[in-house]
């Protein structure tokens, strides 16, 4: 076998890290994660590039921000001609292969990789249509099936058959080189529907969120736009419990599949040569703040797991609190592969952090959100202070070492002041609201035609995994 590392990027949809054993949950049921960051090192400060799926992906594949790709919502697309980690992979010597979710839009669903086996249930293009119901998540969560598992199954099975005909291949000497294997899960995502056997595991144990609502008066002006424009607050106490348990039986789900995909590993004999990273593209504030779902800067919502194992290169049970972006992952993951470098990227080769070595690494990190209704925003968190930036609102800043729950804003505390100056300054370097506005309201023409001709052509979908109905129910008996 090829001295080169073999690559595992396994990245799942939705999940804060809070909801991990290893990262200090009590009550959630992770071992094979917990393995995971206990073979290798397991970073507590990382955070997306945007708290929604399609900006976030694209981000973390091309190694760049939602404004230098121009993607900022779930129905904008990736250029064909921007590179992207599979690109970089392919031209580094490896044949990717992509087997999941990558919530991709428009004709290119490869973005570099070399095959994909299983894509994802949603299609191409968008057709409009009318906004799902979000507050229907919370009344009908509970016991049952969602078809995400479905395709998570699926999904998994098909990594562990490839593995396995690798392991063949591996034992007959007739292995080609190194391998790379993305695997995109959809869960836990909404909606908050899990196997009897797992919910009932969390039921009668969830706790309600420890910091609900606030009152009225104390909510950021986005914020209430946001609870009004979602409908989150027609949930009762036993609705939200329900998603709540749901949630916590979605990720030990999540845990069980990757780790038939690691012992496919081990037991095929490909794991002390392989890099294993696993991540998410955004979090889930369950309830926190009275929030659901992500799109926001708090904590929950915009910080993500990242745990990296690769024997013999990186410690064993280590954790790294150093603050970084998964823009760094990317960049990470290309260098420790020996592959050439994104151009333009911005993140940053963590490999010698991660190793334990002395650096000068700045503790920073950018994650911004745009919407087409109007809101651009964006986020810096240095060291211990992280400021969001509401362009034409009021900011908030929170001291993270002193408030970790994000329950005090600093923003016009007078002894402050230098500081919120000082990172306001920063998030503004380089980002220009209303240019950022001019372009989107400029791309929204363009994209409403291609709505309707999506509706109206009906294009294949060459990748597409078929979500039935039949998948998604709901116990008629609830526990």
């Amino acid at each position: 076998m090829s001295e080169r590392a073999n690559l595992l990027y396994i990245h799942s949809d939705q999940h804060a890290p809070q909801v991990l054993r290893c990262y200090g949950d009590p009550l959630v049921a992770t071992p094979h994660l917990d393995d995971l960051a206990a073979r290798g090192v397991l970073c507590s400060e990382v955070y997306c590039p945007a708290p929604v799926c399609v900006s976030s992906r694209m981000a973390m594949l091309s190694g760049r921000y939602p404004h230098d790709i121009g993607v900022w919502t779930n129905h904008d697309m990736l250029p064909a001609v921007v590179p992207t980690l599979a690109h970089a992979m392919g031209a580094g010597g490896y044949r990717p292969t992509l087997i999941g979710r990558m919530h991709s839009r428009g004709p290119d669903q490869l973005l570099g990789y070399a095959e994909r086996l299983v894509g994802d249930h949603s299609g191409n293009y968008s057709e409009g249509g009318a906004p799902g119901d979000a507050l229907s998540m919370l009344t009908r969560a509970g016991a049952g099936q969602s078809g995400y598992q479905v395709h998570d199954e699926d999904v998994t099975a098909a990594a562990v058959h490839w593995l396995d005909r690798l392991g063949v291949q591996r034992r007959a000497g007739q292995m080609a080189g190194p391998f790379s294997l993305s695997l995109g899960y959809m869960l836990p995502h909404m909606p908050f529907i899990a196997r009897r056997e797992d919910y009932v595991k969390y039921r009668s144990r969830i706790n309600p969120p420890a910091h609900p609502r606030p009152l009225d008066d104390q909510v950021h002006p986005f914020l209430q736009w946001w609870r009004r424009h979602s409908g989150w607050d027609g949930a009762s106490e036993e609705q939200v419990l329900n998603a709540r348990a749901a949630y916590w039986a979605l990720v030990t789900r999540l845990d069980a599949m990757i780790g038939q995909v690691l012992q496919a590993l081990r037991d095929n004999g490909l794991a002390e040569n392989t890099l294993v990273v696993y991540t998410s593209d955004h979090g889930e504030q369950v309830g926190e703040h009275g929030l659901w779902s992500k799109r926001t800067f708090y904590e929950r919502s915009v910080k993500v797991p990242a745990i990296l194992c690769w024997p013999g290169h990186l410690p064993a049970g280590a954790r790294c609190e150093r603050v970084m972006s998964s823009l760094d992952i990317n960049a990470t993951m290309l260098a420790a592969l020996e592959c050439p470098a994104l151009p333009h990227a911005r993140g940053r080769n963590a490999l010698g952090v991660l190793q334990g070595a002395a650096t000068d690494w700045e503790d920073v990190a950018f994650s911004e959100y745009c919407l087409d209704e109007g809101h651009y925003h964006r986020m810096v968190r240095r060291d211990e202070w992280k400021l969001n930036y509401y362009h034409g609102m009021e900011p908030q800043l929170f001291n993270l070492r002193e408030d970790p729950d994000e329950l005090r804003d600093c923003a016009r505390d007078p002894a402050c002041a230098e500081i919120r100056a000082a990172l306001e300054r920063e998030v503004l370097a380089g980002w220009d609201p209303e240019a950022i506005a001019r372009r989107m309201r400029s791309r929204r023409a363009d994209r409403q035609l291609i709505d309707q001709w999506a509706k109206e052509v009906k294009p294949a979908d060459q990748y597409r995994w078929e979500r039935k109905k039949e998948m998604d129910y709901r116990d008629e008996v609830q526990p």
